[in-house]
């Protein structure tokens, strides 16, 4: 059925808010990428199956004449805490289960959707408190959620919710109600700057497309994300798919454009595939395509998956590559918005960024300047990850200070004491407590003077037991791998510091090499072509800034502080622990290991190739890495 006017939408919207109602429970399994691994699918049936045997009706997708108080069994997008996955939501109640597993189903199904009961085993506890309400645990309680605001809550593979819910009336607004220009001035007044990078203003883009005379324009979403730990842009895909058709839709009303591309990586399959739907559905509905709304506007979007490299998260090399050419940078200006898709004057924002498009029309640009700090307005989305207790998707209002989101929300360092928390990916820096970066703000503004960024909103929170030699080391691997080539800067500069890095971990490293790491880097972030390749060295740059002693105790000292470099550490048997039992000798693969039995074994360190497995094998503890 195609929606033809801005009252049948509403129209509509009652019918489903009204069929939602009338479920008499609502079971939202966590299907996001990490839950379905984690077994949430299995889940799924089993409680469909159960609901049926038990001669209910259970309704997978919302219908416009539901059965009186069927049971919504619902695929939603991530819930975030992914720590606890995989995760069930019960409504009305708002139930949250945590670490549910297939034989659960039968007492969920009797318990809270038959009777009102919940499973109390299933319910998360902090400090012997258990949390029966989603929003009252601590990792909830203390976000804000705007551009994960359905994620978790709706259907992710139904149109009928996200209508329900509020779908598609920020493009009825934007269509009847307001100029092109006007929707650019609200962008623009609200503050809204990209959630991909560096935090350029969305509206200023949008104003330098529209301002183009050429008669054919593009809007872009960019779901590359490719930095280790991100998965924010995965998620708002998965989950809410037509927030991310929507807001390329208002961006090309905004600009004059009539056709958009997601440029998603293959490895995002699920995420492919609720996009696929998504379009297939708002094509159905009349909601993309010729006309929409019964306007004269028509809006196509198609999807260009990504074959996974890094540097076609930069603007131009991601034109290109779905131009069906290799992803490689040029040289600017012109700039996308001039000369961007297939030459032609180009939107190109993330998926975080779109998400924060509709809200930003219904609610206005005073609401979203009402969150966050000045020129940092609205939220921001992170995916928290490494050595802190609780793991997942989180989204804060700017300005947010590190420790809240480390210790309120992540619930602490994990087998440890906080050293550092990685921000931003391999384009990103490290931040540490002797700096008092733990009560900065994480704002785009705060950051860049940190030597750090934003980025997509990796966060990396790193324990006591981190070396950050090593940390330095894999971005710059990870950056050395994923350089295009293009320009000698990146190409060879980065391959350099990678060798310089690794001199240093395996005890080749002298202080001349710290002095030529800040030399190349300095040279390196002035002469890259491309911004990826400017701000590849900010890992290591940081941590040689917060972090020197470090850098001296492995090339001074020859030791790792941290104990996690082989080449710098050496084996030890302590006589007063060891038993004299062989056992660690016969293990030892080089035979560096020699004594006699019921006496004390000693370890020759000139022949010891540091393998472990001495360690492994002695069941007296009496070998120590020192």
């Amino acid at each position: 059925m195609k929606i033809k006017s801005v009252k049948m939408l509403e129209e509509l919207r009652e019918i489903y808010k009204k069929a939602l109602g009338i479920q008499k429970k609502q079971i939202l399994i966590c299907a996001g990428t990490g839950c379905v691994a984690g077994g949430s699918l299995v889940i799924y049936d089993r409680l469909k199956q159960i609901i049926e045997e038990k001669g209910l009706v259970c309704d997978v997708q919302l219908q416009e004449e539901p059965h009186d108080e069927s049971i919504g069994l619902k695929k939603s997008g991530c819930h975030g805490f992914c720590e606890m996955g995989p995760l069930l939501r019960i409504e009305p109640m708002g139930w949250l289960y945590v670490k549910v597993k297939p034989e659960d189903c039968e007492d969920i199904v009797e318990k809270s959707i038959i009777g009102d009961l919940p499973v109390d085993r299933l319910v998360y506890t902090e400090n012997g408190k258990p949390y029966l309400q989603q929003e009252e645990i601590p990792f909830y309680k203390r976000q804000t959620r705007v551009a994960l605001e359905h994620c978790g809550h709706i259907n992710a593979e139904s149109i009928e919710e996200y209508i329900a819910a509020g779908g598609y009336r920020a493009t009825a607004k934007a269509l009847f109600e307001m100029t092109g220009e006007e929707i650019i001035n609200e962008i623009t007044e609200a503050g809204l700057r990209g959630r991909g990078g560096g935090g350029f203003p969305a509206g200023k883009k949008w104003s330098q497309v529209a301002r183009q005379t050429s008669e054919i324009k593009y809007i872009v979403c960019n779901g590359d994300e490719g930095d280790p730990g991100a998965f924010m842009d995965r998620s708002m895909m998965e989950g809410d798919p037509h927030r991310v058709l929507e807001g390329m839709l208002i961006a090309g009303i905004a600009t004059g454009a009539h056709e958009g591309y997601i440029y998603v990586r293959a490895e995002y399959p699920l995420a492919v595939e609720r996009l696929t739907n998504a379009i297939a559905q708002a094509e159905k509905y009349g909601l993309l395509g010729n006309n929409i709304l019964g306007s004269e506007f028509d809006f196509e979007v198609h999807i260009s998956k990504g074959a996974g490299a890094f540097v076609c998260g930069e603007g131009s090399a991601l034109t290109a590559s779905i131009e069906g050419h290799r992803g490689m940078p040029r040289v600017k200006p012109p700039r996308t918005v001039e000369h961007g898709l297939f030459y032609m004057p180009t939107v190109l924002n993330n998926v975080e960024t779109f998400c924060n498009v509709c809200p930003i029309i219904l609610n206005g640009a005073e609401w979203y300047k009402g969150i966050g700090p000045d020129k940092n307005h609205g939220t921001k989305a992170f995916a928290i990850t490494g050595n802190v207790n609780h793991t997942g998707l989180i989204e804060v209002p700017m300005g947010t200070q590190p420790k809240e989101v480390i210790f309120d929300i992540g619930g602490g360092v994990k087998d440890g004491e906080f050293k550092a928390v990685q921000i931003g990916g391999p384009s990103g820096g490290c931040l540490c407590l002797d700096a008092g970066h733990l009560e900065m703000s994480l704002d785009f503004d705060s950051l860049k003077k940190a030597g750090a960024m934003i980025g997509s909103g990796g966060l990396v929170v790193m324990n006591d037991k981190t070396c950050m030699v090593e940390v330095a080391r894999f971005f710059m691997s990870f950056t050395q791998n994923e350089s295009c080539g293009k320009c000698v800067p990146c190409r060879e500069g980065t391959k350099r510091i990678l060798e310089l890095l690794e001199d240093i971990v395996e005890g080749r490293g002298t202080l001349e090499h710290l002095d030529l790491i800040e030399e190349l880097s300095e040279t390196i972030k002035n002469a890259a072509l491309c911004g990826l390749g400017k701000t590849a060295t900010l890992p290591v740059v940081s941590t040689l800034k917060y972090f020197r002693d470090e850098y001296v105790a492995h090339v001074v000292d020859k030791k790792c502080p941290a104990g996690q470099c082989t080449a710098l550490l050496n084996y030890v048997i302590e006589p007063e622990l060891c038993k004299g039992c062989s056992k660690c000798a016969k293990q030892c693969p080089v035979g560096a290991i020699t004594g006699e039995i019921r006496s004390p074994f000693v370890i020759d360190t000139a022949k010891c190739i540091k393998c472990g497995a001495c360690i492994d094998s002695c069941n007296f503890k009496a070998i120590k890495r020192v």
